[in-house]
């Protein structure tokens, strides 16, 4: 492994490194990795300003340093959610300005209070409508392990950052795998957690019905689990706080799926690497049980047609409340619009009713095994482009990224947490990526098992973190 932000955060707390020293190589990261695209806007000098603040605490109040986890480290926000105070978000939209900041939103808080010291915001598609992140006011955000292929989307600026080694770790949301499929592009640990871990207040303006999420893409799950750890509970939102369960190293039920039916096939090769997980779980005695596409297959297809209808009701919502001019956006969001205004009150609730049936039916699945092992993606990160924006068939868009990510939305729509993390390298040296999925609460237990998989050292990072030797 090449680094991460635990690693980052223990030679600022030694005294190896300083906070400016950290922050001004960050920066100058960003400078000459620039034709990536991974970042939409900084601001050096508020970069600088936060990591001076960690450098004096750590001379003047050296405990209260230490106990941040990641004092001093830099990092980056997606330019979508939030909001952090001081970071002009613009959602990749022509429709908003690059100006102001807001306050800082709850979960904003708790990362400064981390330690965390932000410097930009990352590339994301215009209002996260995408699987890539290339929104058309730019800058197109590129794979770091292949610039040719996407880095996904619609956290794809963050994944890329983190994958080239700008930053260790960077926020990202996820509302229909948007951490999870640019995690998978990119080599790097993505977990969405349980629905009302992490605070959304308090506008909860990206709570999206319950199927978006926030948290961070990283380049290890010690990280994932550091960071879950400081930035979860008392989310004070519209649903109760998930009540953590132990975890538990014993004999587990595995529920493995290696299939994702005839309309939307998965490689082979990214299939093998789901059964090898499988089978290293297998030697460490956990029973493996064979699932079917038959018993998701409902519930995928319901999955996305919700995560449709909710986005779309929510961006016409959005662009109706803020007297946006719509005609600004690209073509494919004022399509998501129209067909927001154009859905009936009983359709959103037959939808919103759909959503409910699909998480009692992952519970079902969820009686009989204790984790799901199943494929992230269905191939390897797509060339740029495959994407596109310029035209109005929200369907024809829809299509293309459940052929991508088929299992991607199933945990935004029921509220499960899910994580996936690279196993593995095809043959053009791209990730191998696997998704576990747990019930509700079990974050603990589901970081513990992503762990074990890490620890088989089937993937290294291929590029250092800014300020760590290489």
């Amino acid at each position: 492994m090449q680094g991460d932000a635990t690693e980052l955060a223990a030679a600022l707390r030694h005294g190896s490194l300083s906070a400016v020293e950290a922050m001004q190589i960050s920066i100058e990261a960003a400078a000459r990795l620039e034709p990536l695209g991974t970042i939409a806007y900084l601001d050096g000098a508020m970069g600088l300003a936060a990591a001076q603040a960690c450098d004096e605490e750590r001379q003047r109040a050296p405990e209260r340093f230490s106990a941040r986890p990641f004092a001093g480290v830099p990092t980056l926000a997606k330019d979508l959610g939030g909001p952090f105070r001081g970071l002009p978000v613009t959602a990749g939209s022509r429709l908003f300005e690059r100006k102001g900041g807001g306050a800082d939103s709850d979960l904003a808080s708790r990362f400064r209070e981390a330690g965390f010291c932000l410097f930009g915001l990352t590339t994301s598609p215009e209002f996260g409508l995408s699987l890539a992140s290339e929104p058309a006011i730019g800058p197109v955000c590129r794979n770091p392990l292949d610039p040719a292929r996407t880095a996904g989307g619609s956290s794809g600026g963050a994944a890329a950052a983190v994958a080239a080694g700008i930053v260790a770790i960077a926020h990202a949301t996820d509302a229909g795998g948007s951490i999870r499929v640019p995690a998978a592009c990119c080599g790097l640990v993505g977990m969405k957690p349980t629905r009302g871990a992490i605070p959304g207040g308090p506008s909860f303006g990206n709570h999206l019905a319950g199927i978006a999420s926030e948290l961070a893409v990283c380049r290890s799950v010690r990280d994932a689990a550091l960071i879950f750890d400081r930035l979860s509970g008392n989310a004070r939102g519209p649903v109760p706080d998930p009540s953590p369960a132990d975890v538990d190293t014993g004999r587990l039920r595995i529920g493995l799926l290696t299939d994702t039916g005839p309309a939307y096939p998965t490689e082979d090769r990214r299939l093998a690497a789901v059964a090898d997980a499988a089978r290293v779980l297998a030697k460490d005695g956990h029973a493996i049980v064979p699932l079917a596409w038959a018993d998701f297959e409902w519930s995928v297809a319901a999955s996305s047609r919700a995560f449709a209808d909710i986005v779309s009701v929510n961006l016409a919502a959005l662009i109706e409340a803020a007297a946006l001019e719509e005609s600004k956006a690209e073509p494919l969001t004022q399509a998501f619009a129209m067909r927001g205004r154009a859905l009936s009150a009983a359709r959103l609730w037959h939808t919103l009713n759909d959503a409910v049936l699909v998480s009692h039916a992952v519970w079902g699945l969820l009686d009989t095994v204790d984790c799901i092992l199943m494929p992230m993606l269905a191939s390897a990160p797509l060339a740029i482009g495959s994407f596109p924006t310029d035209h109005a068939d929200t369907d024809l868009h829809l299509e293309r990224m459940t052929a991508f990510a088929p299992l991607a939305c199933l945990a935004n729509v029921s509220g499960f947490p899910a994580l996936t993390l690279p196993f593995g390298q095809d043959e053009h040296a791209m990730p191998l990526p696997v998704q576990l999925m747990m019930p509700m609460g079990h974050e603990p237990r589901l970081l513990s098992l992503a762990a074990r998989l890490e620890a088989e050292g089937r993937w290294q990072h291929r590029f250092p973190v800014a300020g760590l030797p290489s």
